[in-house]
């Protein structure tokens, strides 16, 4: 039975449909990125970060995307940060473990009564509102006519649904060390819950 959620979010730009070391996607919706090739979708539920790969051909891809890959500075980081705390609250969800990076995010979550889809959207969209609000959306001098921003992260996530309570502790330690990993200081979010069983 399914107890917890590690939930992987990226910025935008920040891992392709057709990554050459594989993605989960189906599909390569954006035109500009088809010449370099069709949805590389793979099964495997670890990270693929390591997998050797033609990074010239990744980096190009990159260059035709419509709007830069976005990078998070520590400003817009805590300020992400804030937006997951008030969709936490919002939604009564149990924070285990969270890591803002530059280009992505992890979460580590209890189960929750939604599905964990919505439960990403709704931080998604919460940390988009907060950076919005607080002037320092990345995207901000690509605004539409109508004032409307591109979002700042990929359309989806990746999760990965966690059955035992081994499963959660190991996620966590992974999650807390991510930052050290990236040569950045830990991160100690208020809203994030010891887990206790």
């Amino acid at each position: 039975m399914v107890i917890g959620y590690h939930i992987i979010i990226g910025a935008y730009g920040f891992w392709l449909p057709n990554d050459p070391r594989g993605s989960w996607s189906t599909e390569v919706w954006a035109r500009h990125l088809r010449p370099f090739g069709p949805a590389s979708k793979v099964d495997a539920r670890h990270s693929l970060v390591s997998r050797k790969h033609d990074q010239a051909r990744r980096l190009e891809a990159k260059r035709q995307l419509r709007y830069p890959p976005v990078k998070f500075s520590g400003v817009q980081a805590r300020t992400v940060a804030g937006g997951f705390e008030k969709a936490a609250d919002e939604l009564e969800l149990k924070v285990y473990a969270c890591s803002i990076l530059p280009d992505h995010v992890h979460l580590v979550t209890a189960r929750h009564p939604r599905d964990v889809e919505y439960i990403a959207g709704f931080l998604k969209r919460a940390a988009s509102r907060r950076l919005k609000a607080e002037g320092l959306h990345p995207l901000a001098e690509y605004s539409c006519a109508e004032g409307r921003l591109p979002s700042p992260r990929g359309d989806h996530g990746w999760f990965v649904y966690l059955d035992t309570h081994a499963q959660i502790r190991q996620r966590i330690r992974y999650v807390e060390e991510n930052p050290k990993k990236e040569g950045l200081p830990p991160q100690n979010w208020p809203f994030v819950v010891r887990y206790e069983v």
